[in-house]
């Protein structure tokens, strides 16, 4: 940095101090103080280490055993929920009725029915010659297993028998088998297997290997799959240099040893746990490479390091000050550019900040726009499968009271329609999807009064306990339009179900529906309800007026959509006479459309549905 003299007659004379050359004693102090710190820092970071490695390592191996415990009860907790399964269907009349007159039409159905609800893996019903004759996987069907152990072992003892059979793949099957009886005499045995693999997945890790071995100390589950079958020994020396555990090994480096390390792998000291498993002697072990002590010991060290360096810091300052006493010509300049350098790392600091808040600003608005389509997904799905869900329940609760009536033929009519409500929940999730992400399948002629009667079929658990009264009118044409059935009973159904709730307060509650059919299609639903408030936001989500728990608003706002999807329009506005009154307009199909259309029949309803023509 150059300076220029000031203008005038006066000169300016640098004044220098006088330079005090320090002592020999002097000198010699302040080496020797830096010399100790340095052979005090070695001193205490030496033992930090030793002590620190002791304490952190006893800390994970507390945490280790607590979470081999926590293994040990979900292997325990999942055997006890799937033992008891063979117990109750043994004495399921259905199960036993069904062996004694060879008849399997809805037994494999009931299966899996009861595999969903309880969670297991498979469900299987095998005759008194070994052969599966129901199963929640129908491909097993038609299947012997005459000589299978669990089988073998079900019909001589009265009792649940457990089997752990090693299939070829070098998986372990469990199942659980007991023996069904009809008068004492065995006529077939119920199977459940249980899904023990799931928990290798859970228990993966990087840095950590689990395996659970059986009495006789061979691996039935373990985290590679290379392991079952062995004890032990051989698993550790089945593994590869270049599996996880090993690259774990690796990544973490040996800036200390271990002392007394549990057991050796490759060479390398890994901790060693084992615990017990209230099950047939069954036994958990877990081999855990230290590199979680390593990280918090060097962190330790880390801050030490760092403290002794700043004291390292401070007497090197010392020193230079005496240095600094004999550079006073360059103090000015010195002084210009320290405060230069601090405002440019001011600078630099603040735009560093700057950065980080922007970058924190775009992750939470991402984080956040994840979050509104997830919530938005799961509340669609919770309100659109809610009324299936109500019919099956009733369903459910019919077939229950016929087959205590022992009428099975009526019981089976109602288990068919559970499945049909089953398809149609398929249906229903596969166009959410659509509502959430544009583009559906390809649409097709669809006869407008068939989506009003399978709507009101829908519908007509619900009816039969109102004290609603429903007005259909139809025409005696076909209205055909380009669309989606099953889109469109979704939209007739939120229209329907609005106008339920909006007549709860009423005295004498009606609901019209009304088809009219010209250069466009209009179905209108008509309540006698209070009507509507706020026209602006009735097709925004998540807009109701309903109570919290009864609706969630998006009834409205996918009807909208999928007729919008559709080339229509949905509107809504208050009756004259009182009420709302929604109207959905579809483009209507030509005169060829309308003769090339086969005519649909729906089975007569039982509700309490007025159809007018």
């Amino acid at each position: 940095m150059k300076t220029t003299p000031p203008t005038g007659g006066t000169d300016i004379k640098a004044v220098t101090p006088p330079q005090t050359r320090p002592s020999r004693k002097a000198t010699w102090l302040v080496r020797g103080v830096v010399l100790g710190l340095i052979a005090l820092a070695v001193g205490i970071i030496w033992i930090s280490n030793l002590w620190l490695t002791d304490r952190f390592t006893e800390t994970t191996r507390n945490r280790g055993e607590i979470r081999l415990a926590l293994y040990s009860n979900a292997i325990t907790s999942e055997l006890q929920r799937n033992r008891v399964v063979p117990l109750l269907l043994s004495r399921d009349p259905v199960m036993i009725s069904a062996l004694n007159s060879n008849d399997f039409s809805a037994t494999s159905r009931r299966l899996i029915s009861f595999s969903e609800e309880i969670g297991a893996a498979a469900l299987r019903l095998l005759d008194q010659d070994g052969v599966i004759v129901a199963s929640s996987d129908r491909n097993e069907l038609g299947a012997a297993f005459r000589n299978s152990p669990y089988f073998v072992d079900a019909l001589r003892t009265n009792e649940t028998v457990f089997n752990a059979t090693q299939l070829e793949s070098g998986a372990y099957k469990f199942t659980y088998a007991r023996r069904i009886e009809s008068e004492k005499q065995g006529i077939g045995v119920i199977v459940v297997d249980v899904d023990l693999r799931q928990f290798e997945t859970r228990w993966r890790s990087p840095s950590e290997a689990v395996l659970v071995a059986n009495s006789e100390g061979q691996i039935v589950i373990a985290t590679d799959p290379r392991w079952r079958g062995l004890d032990i020994a051989e698993a550790l020396e089945k593994r590869t240099p270049d599996s996880a555990l090993r690259r774990a090994f690796e990544a973490t480096g040996g800036l200390f040893d271990i002392e007394q390390p549990d057991a050796y792998f490759r060479g390398e000291a890994v901790m060693e746990m084992v615990g017990r498993i209230p099950f047939r002697g069954w036994r958990i072990t877990s081999f855990s490479t230290y590199a979680s002590v390593r990280e918090r010991v060097n962190g330790v060290l880390a801050i030490e390091i760092m403290a002794f360096a700043i004291l390292l810091a401070l007497a090197f300052y010392v020193l230079s000050r005496r240095a600094q006493t004999q550079a006073g010509f360059f103090r000015r300049e010195s002084e210009e550019l320290r405060a230069l350098n601090l405002r440019l790392s001011r600078e630099i600091a603040e735009r560093q900040k700057v950065q980080k808040n922007l970058e924190v600003a775009e992750q939470s608005l991402a984080q956040s726009q994840k979050l509104a389509a997830l919530g938005e997904m799961s509340a669609a799905v919770s309100h659109e499968l809610n009324q299936p869900l109500a019919a099956m329940k009733t369903y459910l609760a019919g077939a229950k009271l016929l087959l205590q009536r022992r009428r099975p033929e009526e019981a089976q009519a109602s288990f068919q329609r559970i499945d049909d409500l089953i398809e149609r929940m398929g249906a229903i999730t596969k166009q959410l999807k659509s509502y959430a992400r544009k583009g559906g399948d390809a649409l097709e002629p669809v006869d407008l009064r068939d989506a009003v009667r399978g709507a009101l079929s829908m519908m007509e658990p619900q009816l039969k306990r109102g004290d609603v009264r429903v007005i259909s009118t139809l025409p005696d044409e076909p209205v055909l339009v380009l669309g989606d059935r099953v889109r469109l009973e979704q939209v007739i159904i939120n229209l329907f179900r609005n106008a339920l709730d909006a007549t709860k307060g009423v005295l004498k509650p009606q609901v019209e529906i009304l088809l009219n059919s010209g250069e466009t299609a209009v179905l209108s639903v008509r309540d006698n309800g209070e009507g509507l408030e706020s026209l602006d936001e009735l097709f925004e989500p998540f807009y109701t007026t309903k109570q919290p728990g009864e609706g969630v608003g998006l009834g409205l706002a996918i009807s909208s959509g999928i007729v919008a999807d559709l080339g229509g329009r949905l509107t809504a506005r208050n009756g004259q006479a009182g009420g709302a009154v929604f109207e959905v307009q579809l483009p209507i199909l030509g005169q060829d459309a309308i003769k090339t259309q086969p005519p649909t029949q729906l089975p007569a309803s039982n509700s309490k549905v007025e159809a007018a023509e």
